[in-house]
């Protein structure tokens, strides 16, 4: 295996302008939309809809969200375009699962590339949809997640030592989402809800080698979720140990999401501003849920604890993530409005 250099990615240049002079705003949760939708399991197969997916499978797909991309596209379309008139500078792909190794359990596998790169398409038609109405610049983030395999860490308490996934497996599957986030027409690439760093060191040399193959090298957006009160991801790092685990990708922003409502992320946030040497991102859940799943807390609520992350210097980019809506985002939007945007040391 090569092992690639890392390097300075150029940053377009309106996003690399506006995020020096305020900051930014990142979409809210795609989940929360969809399953307000109240779709079947005929919607998720686009029966009726004439845009039933071309990849056969015998697997149940009702939940499978990133196959809406192919079978609902105008649903998942407006729920872009709505973030984006809502004040999000960046919108999410709702491709959050669409590699081989979480497109498995649906037996979707063969979908992979059409997930990533029509879900790229269908939100750059949303941002210029927005930008023809108010000229505002947009920018589309391939959503990269951390799938449902641990690199890290055995799921099996009587082996230790035994893994479900390797490096490779990772490399390779990471690599065909990416390359078709790229063939999209994606502006940056986000790889989020990190729990395990060695799943986003995978991700991140995956990146890189398809920037080599493709001769199209995009910004990285990196963000970690800390999964409870101890401060820690789920493979035990700190956000300082975080941070230095992938400062090597030179990312164009480094954060936390998920997880967490805004209030408690607030310290580990102020611990990873502390030590990052790029923009800082964070997008925390609308509080916790409650004992149905939902999620209680009210766009003002959120986005005043968001306001506190700018009052206090922590971020360069901030949104939501589970729980919050397009109401979220045009009052975190508001809340932020005006704020000086973290300077990176």
């Amino acid at each position: 295996m090569t092992i690639l250099s890392s390097h300075p990615v150029r940053l377009p240049s309106a996003l690399d302008a506006a995020a020096r002079h305020r900051i930014l705003i990142l979409d809210g949760a795609m989940g929360t939309q969809i399953q307000g939708l109240g779709l079947s399991e005929e919607d998720f197969l686009g029966r009726g809809s004439g845009c039933a997916c071309p990849h056969h499978s015998d697997h149940p797909q009702k939940g499978n969200n990133d196959l809406l991309i192919l079978t609902q596209p105008q649903a998942i379309e407006e729920i872009h375009f709505r973030y984006a008139m809502a004040g999000a500078d960046i919108v999410e792909t709702n491709t959050f699962s669409a590699t081989t190794i979480a497109q498995a359990d649906y037996g979707m596998e063969k979908a992979v590339h059409d997930l990533n790169s029509e879900g790229a398409r269908i939100a750059r038609r949303a941002m210029d949809r927005a930008t023809a109405i108010d000229g505002r610049p947009r920018f589309v983030a391939g959503a990269v997640g951390p799938t449902n395999r641990t690199a890290s860490l055995s799921p099996d308490v009587n082996d230790p030592g035994y893994r479900a996934v390797s490096f490779d497996d990772l490399r390779i599957a990471y690599g065909q989402q990416v390359t078709g986030l790229i063939a999209g027409g994606a502006d940056i690439i986000l790889i989020e809800t990190i729990f395990d760093t060695l799943n986003a060191k995978a991700a991140i040399f995956a990146c890189l080698e398809a920037f080599k193959a493709t001769r199209v090298s995009l910004p990285l957006m990196i963000s970690g979720t800390i999964t409870d009160a101890s401060g820690r991801t789920l493979s035990g790092q700190t956000p300082t140990a975080f941070w230095h685990s992938v400062m090597h990708a030179r990312p164009f922003t480094v954060g936390l999401n998920c997880a967490l409502g805004a209030e408690a992320m607030r310290p580990h946030l102020a611990e990873l501003a502390g030590v990052a040497t790029a923009f800082t991102c964070a997008y925390p859940n609308a509080g916790l849920p409650n004992a149905f799943g939902q999620y209680d807390e009210t766009p003002d609520q959120t986005a005043a604890q968001i306001a506190r992350f700018a009052e206090e210097g922590l971020v360069n980019v901030v949104g939501g993530c589970c729980g919050t809506t397009p109401e979220h985002i045009r009052a975190i939007a508001d809340a932020v409005a005006g704020q000086t945007p973290r300077a990176v040391a």
